[in-house]
């Protein structure tokens, strides 16, 4: 008999350590989890100084993108595949484009709109040729003329830009 009580105090204190370490870890991970936040969060409420020079808006006042809204990002429901003509062949070229807008206003906006947006835009990259696409300052030229069309075609529906930057995310010219 003096055996099966020995075993009955064994479990209850090997139940009581596991019950312990579980309490520990439980208690290790919330505070984790808090710290976690915490430093997503930033941690300070006072913006940051404008560094020396800085010509950006945010530099210029630190609450103009604020009061913009946060930055979303659009996607295109599907890449843009068009034929260019080359100096010896044609090219096939394949965009993978996303717009950046600012607030979710815009981003409804921009999603109710999306015919007109790839109409715009699949005519803007449709007078292009491979010599522009090749090079980094071609592509940096059709974002921006594709920019602009596009919030002329948004100004002229919605009423405002809408959309701030046009980003490809995918470009392949074969």
């Amino acid at each position: 008999m003096a055996a099966g009580k020995d075993l009955e105090i064994g479990d209850g204190k090997a139940k009581k350590k596991k019950l312990l370490i579980i309490i520990a870890a439980a208690v290790i991970l919330a505070v984790g989890a808090v710290v976690a936040v915490l430093m997503m969060s930033g941690g300070s409420s006072e913006p940051a100084p404008a560094e020396a020079g800085a010509e950006t808006a945010a530099a210029v006042d630190p609450n103009a993108l604020a009061a913009k809204g946060t930055a979303l990002y659009v996607s295109m429901p599907r890449p843009f595949i068009f034929n260019v003509p080359g100096a010896s062949k044609d090219r096939l070229v394949q965009i993978k484009v996303q717009l950046l807008v600012r607030g979710s206003n815009n981003e409804e906006t921009a999603k109710v709109h999306i015919p007109l947006i790839e109409s715009t835009l699949l005519r803007n990259f449709s007078t292009s040729n491979a010599e522009e696409l090749i090079t980094v300052e071609g592509k940096e030229n059709l974002k921006k003329k594709a920019l602009r069309d596009v919030q002329e075609a948004l100004t002229g529906v919605a009423g405002s830009e809408v959309v701030e930057e046009v980003l490809f995310t995918g470009f392949v010219m074969q």
